[in-house]
């Protein structure tokens, strides 16, 4: 498979761990199931409970073969036992993985790991290559990044990229949606985007996206895709953004009480 050179200067803030989970024999693959969850580092917010056991219960519920997670910890915090929830997910699930800390603080005690939090990419398949890139940034708010994974699906290539934009500022997450495009609009592999916009598809940042890439939900999913907030969702702001190469057959919003947000799963077949 010819690997894109679009990673060979890698941006912004490299921190990455890809699981040994390599060593899998390929096989025929003309479809990809794919999951995008904001797993709110494994709270549910109806009861309050950390559960990264529920977290990796919805994700294989979905069958789901790549997938990508926002607010995703790493030894970060009591609020997940300082866990690495990126090792323990992909040892759960069995798959191969990448993490991005687009935060990565001093430890609470000296010789402690790194305090990180982020997005990451898990994948049945063998993830090729990968880079973060930190997303413009306005004073006090916190920083987002785009992790781009290019991932061999049964010998076809595929740029699948994980995201979490700005709460706080339009005019921020105007710009991240700018920096987005900048880096994925020439890439030549299938392309799926895929994350929490935090933006709603009438708002400005989803028209800008949509005219590169296509909102699956649209074409192929049923009622109003609502996924935040969770228990009683009304807003429509976790997407699958999708390039021409990549035909939609099924989306769905499976029920999940893991997180504060509900994921979106779909299925793509390969043009």
């Amino acid at each position: 498979m010819r690997r894109s050179g679009m990673f060979a200067a890698l941006a912004g803030c490299l921190l990455l761990t890809v699981s040994p989970l390599t060593a899998q024999a390929k096989v025929e693959a003309t479809t990809v199931k794919t999951l995008t969850f904001n797993m709110h580092h494994g709270v549910g917010v109806v009861d309050g409970k950390l559960d990264l056991e529920r977290v990796a219960k919805t994700i294989e519920a979905s069958g789901a073969e790549v997938i990508g997670l926002q607010e995703v910890d790493k030894f970060f915090d009591a609020r997940s036992n300082f866990v690495d929830q990126p090792a323990w997910l992909a040892a759960r699930l069995k798959m191969n993985y990448v993490f991005a800390a687009n935060l990565d603080w001093d430890p609470a005690e000296p010789g402690k790991p790194r305090r990180q939090y982020g997005t990451m990419v898990l994948s049945k398949y063998p993830i090729v290559d990968s880079r973060n890139t930190l997303l413009p940034l306005h004073a006090g708010s916190e920083q987002r990044g785009l992790l781009e994974t290019l991932i061999d699906v049964g010998g076809t290539p595929l740029r699948f990229a994980d995201t979490h934009l700005t709460t706080i500022n339009d005019g921020e997450r105007v710009e991240q949606v700018n920096a987005i495009i900048g880096l994925l609009k020439d890439a030549p592999e299938a392309t799926l985007l895929v994350g929490d916009l935090n933006a709603v598809p009438t708002s400005t940042e989803v028209k800008t996206l949509t005219t590169h890439w296509t909102d699956t939900w649209p074409q192929k999913g049923f009622g109003l895709g609502l996924t935040s907030p969770v228990p009683l969702p009304t807003k429509r702001i976790d997407f699958q953004l999708h390039s021409a190469q990549l035909t939609p057959t099924a989306a769905s919003v499976p029920v999940s009480l893991a997180s504060d947000h509900l994921p979106v799963a779909a299925t793509y077949s390969f043009s």
